[in-house]
């Protein structure tokens, strides 16, 4: 996960709110679906541990979706993931909202928010807040326009690498792995 890119890590020192895609970010991007039309989702599971240790840091982590599934209800729920807006494929749009209608009073700006996407739906959201990053696999076009790319693939690991880059540009990595000693 080393980044030297101190571009990148003042970025991520500033960050308060990480708002994740789903589909290709917390997931690889696969769809499955059962003989009774149930909807099946992998999640990997260190990245959900990227996700409390920010939580644990005191940055909100947040979930903006173009798809709705009961299934990434229930994943945020175990995260402790508040802040969760399903079925908007104009993300830009929804994160304006979330700016307008902060009813707990963080009062984030842009450069304060992180965004991790995958594809175009993605793209304006990545361009406009403080730090854009595109998961490995991610669509060039999309890649090609964001501030970072992880080396790990969406559902593989990306989120986690995202969380720890953070953390470092933090200044509060170290201490949180040596608490697990």
């Amino acid at each position: 996960m080393a980044t030297s890119n101190q571009k990148i890590l003042s970025r991520a020192k500033s960050i308060r709110l990480l708002l994740l895609d789903v589909d290709g970010v917390l997931t690889d991007g696969r769809l499955y679906f059962g003989n009774n039309g149930e909807e099946l989702k992998a999640f990997n599971i260190q990245d959900g541990l990227g996700i409390r240790l920010l939580q644990r840091s005191g940055i909100e982590v947040g979930i903006i979706t173009g798809r709705s599934s009961a299934l990434v209800a229930r994943r945020a729920e175990e995260l402790g993931i508040k802040l969760v807006i399903q079925g908007r494929e104009d993300k830009l749009a929804a994160l304006e909202e979330v700016l307008r209608d902060d009813k707990e009073n963080h009062s984030y700006k842009m450069q304060e928010i992180a965004f991790l996407g995958d594809d175009l739906p993605d793209l304006a959201v990545i361009s406009r807040v403080g730090l854009g990053v595109a998961v490995a696999d991610a669509h060039n076009f999309v890649a090609k326009h964001s501030h970072w790319q992880t080396s790990e693939k969406g559902g593989c690991g990306a989120v986690r690498e995202l969380a720890e880059l953070i953390l470092q540009a933090q200044n509060t990595l170290d201490s949180i792995l040596l608490d697990y000693l």
